[in-house]
């Protein structure tokens, strides 16, 4: 690493990746390879604050760095000015459903909205007050008014205005700018009931509409099952208008699509998915970008698949002639994992180490050699230059050290050469090693 990290984020490192799971800061210290990859979808972004749009599935079986890939492209975003939100799928949050799932992942995609200066989520209130404080800014200066005076804030309100009128076009639009607006009348009264009030409606937490009406006069309807999609696309149109580089919604686990047990509902949710990419690549939308991640098996299973419709095997199957010559297209809109070389599954337990001996508090003593012959011994593995995953690599080694750490009377070559290394399988048939 070229600068040293600190105890708090190294201990979130070494916590994240011991449990399986991808560390939601410092991912940059542990992250090797995947350079073209990471090039393809920085483009997205640059593409996305130009008014564009963007949809990219990254797929690899379970441990091949997927949720990685999303959680560094969501952080590198961030700092690029973009609004991120990201939500794992699974059997209660869906693209679609009979009882709220749909309304469930935009639920999470809010609470997990995340901005530069408040990166760990829940931004939605840091957006909007922040808005309104740059608008404050600068009428204070263009005006030569202040927060005091009696035309202060009919400056705001007309500046507002502005932004909503760009919105109400869209579908849903006019409630959208209403409930903004409606926020806006809160801070400027000091109505923490009607801002709080608002902010539910954006969250969609209201069940009913008569509920909503209560609560907020202003709105006619409510975020559903059927509508939170056209939600975001307002979220994106709208943290474009106010100075963002737009929406980025990253979408995990889209492997509990293809686990649906009811073959209607599963197409149901692959139906929304369907729109939501059409909409994105079609240019009829713009400052939103979809990620989405997901095993082999959900995007080429003819059977139960996405492949199951010829529609998505037109728009996202691999080109023959890029097949048969053994290259990967990155610019496709499948992004697949292929295993980490040699090379970079060195420079990642060296890495890995570095963050070890920070969080632990000692100095790294492994040599060269100690990292060669761990690498070797996971490529001697049976099946292993087709199945390696940096998940199982890193879990392994995190292992060891926290063995040799425990016992330093061990050696690091002795524990390795002791190792009883064999193969096993989960239930998604990918193949996964274990000591």
């Amino acid at each position: 690493m070229s600068t040293k990290i600190s105890k708090r984020i190294a201990s979130a490192i070494i916590n994240s990746l011991s449990a399986g799971v991808v560390p939601r800061i410092g991912i940059d210290n542990v992250a090797v390879g995947r350079e073209k990859e990471i090039k393809s979808l920085l483009q997205n972004l640059e593409d996305v604050a130009q008014k564009g749009a963007a949809f990219r599935f990254i797929v690899g079986n379970y441990g091949s760095g997927k949720s990685f890939m999303l959680q560094l492209l969501r952080n590198q975003a961030m700092e690029q000015g973009f609004v991120v939100a990201d939500a794992d799928l699974s059997a209660e949050k869906r693209l679609a459903g009979t009882n709220q799932e749909g309304l469930a992942t935009y639920r999470e995609l809010m609470r997990n909205m995340a901005i530069k200066n408040r990166p760990e989520g829940g931004a939605l209130v840091s957006i909007l007050e922040g808005w309104i404080n740059k608008i404050q800014q600068e009428v204070a200066k263009e005006t030569g008014t202040r927060p005091n005076d009696d035309r202060f804030d009919d400056y705001v309100e007309t500046r507002i205005q502005e932004v909503v009128a760009s919105i109400e076009g869209l579908v849903h639009g006019f409630d959208f700018g209403n409930v903004i607006s409606a926020y806006w009348r809160g801070y400027r009264l000091g109505n923490d009931e009607k801002k709080s009030a608002a902010l539910r409606w954006l969250r969609g937490e209201f069940n009913s509409k008569t509920e909503a009406k209560s609560a907020l006069a202003e709105v006619r309807v409510i975020i559903d099952d059927d509508t939170w999609y056209d939600y975001i696309k307002l979220i994106a149109k709208f943290t474009a208008d106010i100075g963002y580089q737009g929406l980025l919604v990253f979408l995990d686990e889209a492997v509990h699509l293809y686990q649906i047990a009811n073959a209607i509902a599963r197409e149901k949710n692959y139906d929304k998915l369907l729109a939501i990419f059409n909409d994105t690549m079609q240019g009829r939308v713009e400052n939103l970008g979809i990620f989405v991640s997901g095993t082999p098996k959900f995007l080429e299973d003819p059977n139960r698949g996405l492949f199951k419709n010829p529609a998505w095997q037109r728009r996202t199957k691999e080109s023959r002639f890029v097949k048969q010559a053994g290259m990967q297209d990155v610019f496709s809109p499948v992004i697949r994992l292929t295993p980490l070389n040699s090379a970079e599954i060195y420079a990642l337990l060296q890495r890995i180490a570095d963050v070890h001996a920070v969080n632990f508090g000692y100095e790294v003593k492994l040599q060269k050699q100690d990292f060669q012959n761990f690498v070797q011994a996971v490529e001697n593995r049976l099946g292993a230059e087709a199945l390696l995953t940096p998940g199982e690599i890193v879990r392994d080694f995190i292992g060891v050290l926290n063995v040799i750490h425990q016992n330093p009377a061990i050696a690091f070559s002795q524990l390795i050469r002791g190792a009883d290394l064999r193969l096993t399988s989960n239930k998604d048939d990918a193949a996964e090693f274990s000591l």
